[in-house]
């Protein structure tokens, strides 16, 4: 990671040096901007253990994908209004990953250098967490996005 990256202490700073990387021409900065802006956030969102930290991770990672969509910041409202009525981050990625609706975004956060951070990802990295169900469905779409 870039030593200036390394020196960023809010998601605020990253948005902004990502910002200026992409008008300066330099995507690859950005990209590492986004990511420590992504890490920042679900460093300070008061996960309880390290699974749930990557499920918000993915929760934000989406997040920067619509700030830059719509130039302005917006919340992930259906996943993050699923979470209480699923009892928990963990178990609304299971239900998310595991159904025949694609989960929103593969190409935008790809676009973006956020590929690591997609649902499927999380659930894959954690596959004893979650059910055989979303596991398959998580191994069946990222084989077809990377094939």
């Amino acid at each position: 990671m870039d030593d200036r990256i390394k020196r960023l202490k809010t998601p605020e700073e990253c948005e902004i040096f990502a910002k200026n990387a992409i008008e300066r021409n330099y995507p690859e900065l950005a990209i590492e901007a986004r990511k420590q802006a992504v890490k920042l956030r679900s460093e300070q969102c008061g996960a309880e253990s390290e699974i749930e930290r990557e499920c918000w991770g993915a929760i934000f990672a989406y997040e920067e994908v619509l700030a830059v969509k719509n130039n302005k910041r917006n919340k992930a409202n259906r996943t993050r209004n699923m979470i209480p009525e699923y009892g928990g981050i963990v178990k609304t990625f299971d239900h998310i990953v595991k159904g025949n609706r694609e989960t929103e975004g593969y190409k935008a956060l790809k676009d973006l250098g956020l590929e690591d951070y997609t649902y499927e990802s999380v659930v894959l990295r954690y596959q004893d967490s979650f059910s055989k169900e979303a596991v398959a469905q998580a191994k069946r779409r990222m084989s077809e996005w990377e094939g």
